[in-house]
């Protein structure tokens, strides 16, 4: 089996818990109350995600030609 990396985004949400996001695969969110739950509920969220798109014969999209910077700007 391929293996398969994907970046996850969380969001420290104000009222408590983490919102998670993963840019590469659109609608694919969830929530943790704690960090290590936001991660683990991630990684249900994206294998059960990529099980849709093979049922439904879709591609399975990959960060291979993704990079990432992050800007730092003075406000």
């Amino acid at each position: 089996m391929k293996q398969i990396t994907y970046r996850v985004l969380l969001s420290k949400e104000p009222e408590g818990g983490f919102t998670v996001t993963v840019p590469t695969l659109p609608g694919c969110i969830t929530f943790g109350e704690t960090m290590d739950e936001a991660i683990v509920n991630a990684k249900e969220a994206v294998e059960l995600y990529l099980e849709s798109l093979s049922a439904h014969g879709e591609p399975i999209p990959t960060e291979e030609n993704t990079f990432e910077y992050s800007l730092t700007l003075v406000a």
